[in-house]
């Protein structure tokens, strides 16, 4: 048996490694497109293109405006007096927000009355507008706060000012609210998805349009051994992806990984089930290797979308959520991140685990199944 699988392995080496582009695109397309994600792939919102209207020109409209433009999130891009530049600049969509303080802004704020402070947003994007609000709010509640400390302080002397209850944030896991390090870990797990199932759904597909599958079936292999030497060669190569990969969110982009490397790559293994066996699944389905692939990114786009890697499962309907509990990458992905991030171990991510085992030994149990047929 060992002898027989031997020889299966080294002909699936042979054949995978041989070529130059096919070496390429195992071990250096991962690598560029983790890059690329890791960078595209973002959703702080910085460098906000700003507009100023400042009407009044006082100190305190200079300072609160100075505030903004200080806080390393908007980047001035004119000033402007009419509320006809306004219009024509967010049409245009040269700027992201306007910045709008009236005539009489000074005055207000030091004889202690409400002064109103104008936000135009480009609402295109909802959920970046909704982060820019965010950052306005708390300029203003800054500068609010400040004010009023300096205001009671010049009526009542040596008075001290009023109590204040201030509330006080701490980001556990993810300290400076980085989206790199929720984003580049899923990166990971999304691209050894692409790669292994793609392998693996051309494996036995390619036999049949080189007809060698006849050869195969005349050997002495059975069912088992077929598919383990399919499986094992694209295994080691999503092993080597994920390391290779681990290196370049850590080194690269300073992902902490603060949990077990050898728990990652167990989960790696338990996920492999999955992916490989899906693949080789859709392999002794097809008839051709273009029918393979294309049926494999019509299980890939959706699994992706379904497994919370851009969207929160909890968002999405009912009906959505209870298909999630199928996709394999659902559970990988939050083992990466506790792995990565949170530095949890199998105590707490055991659910998961078993998950992945249940899912990897049905899926390729069907695999092997189908492959029977096939060989009939």
């Amino acid at each position: 048996m060992f002898q027989r699988l031997n020889s299966m392995l080294k002909k699936e080496f042979i054949q995978a490694l041989r070529d130059p582009r096919m070496r390429f695109v195992l071990f250096v397309i991962p690598l560029f497109q983790t890059i690329v994600f890791g960078y595209a792939v973002n959703t702080d919102v910085r460098q906000i293109t700003t507009a100023l209207c400042d009407q009044d020109n006082s100190p305190e409209s200079r300072d609160l405006s100075n505030r903004f433009l200080d806080s390393g999130y908007f980047t001035l891009v004119e000033r402007v007096e009419s509320d006809g530049r306004i219009r024509e600049l967010l049409d245009r969509g040269e700027v992201r927000m306007v910045l709008q303080l009236g005539k009489g802004f000074g005055a207000t704020v030091t004889g202690g009355r409400t002064a109103p402070v104008q936000i135009l947003l480009d609402g295109t994007d909802a959920n970046g507008a909704g982060i820019i609000l965010g950052y306005a709010g708390s300029i203003v509640g800054r500068y609010n706060r400040e004010a009023l400390v300096s205001r009671s302080g010049r009526l009542a002397g040596t008075v001290p000012p009023p109590g204040q209850v201030v509330l006080k944030t701490r980001s556990w896991f993810n300290e400076n609210l980085e989206s790199r390090y929720f984003y580049v870990p899923a990166v990971i797990a999304n691209i050894v998805f692409i790669i292994t199932m793609v392998l693996s759904s051309m494996a036995v597909v390619r036999e049949k349009e080189l007809g060698t599958m006849e050869q195969i079936v005349v050997t002495p292999l059975s069912r088992s051994e077929f598919i383990l030497g399919k499986s094992i060669p694209f295994a080691l190569i999503g092993f080597m992806d994920v390391g290779f990969i681990t290196l370049v969110a850590t080194f690269w982009f300073q992902v902490p990984i603060r949990g077990s490397i050898p728990l990652l790559f167990g989960a790696t293994a338990l996920f492999l089930l999955s992916s490989l066996g899906c693949g080789l699944f859709i392999s002794t389905v097809s008839r051709t290797q273009q029918q393979a692939l294309m049926s494999a990114f019509f299980f890939i786009f959706p699994a992706m979308l379904l497994s919370g890697f851009a969207f929160p499962i909890e968002n999405m309907p009912e009906p959505a959520q209870w298909l999630t509990y199928l996709n394999p990458l659902r559970y990988y992905l939050v083992i990466i991140r506790g792995i990565f991030l949170k530095g949890v171990g199998v105590d707490l991510l055991w659910p998961q685990l078993a998950a992945l085992l249940l899912l990897g030994t049905v899926i390729l149990g069907f695999a092997i199944g189908r492959f029977r047929k096939t060989m009939e």
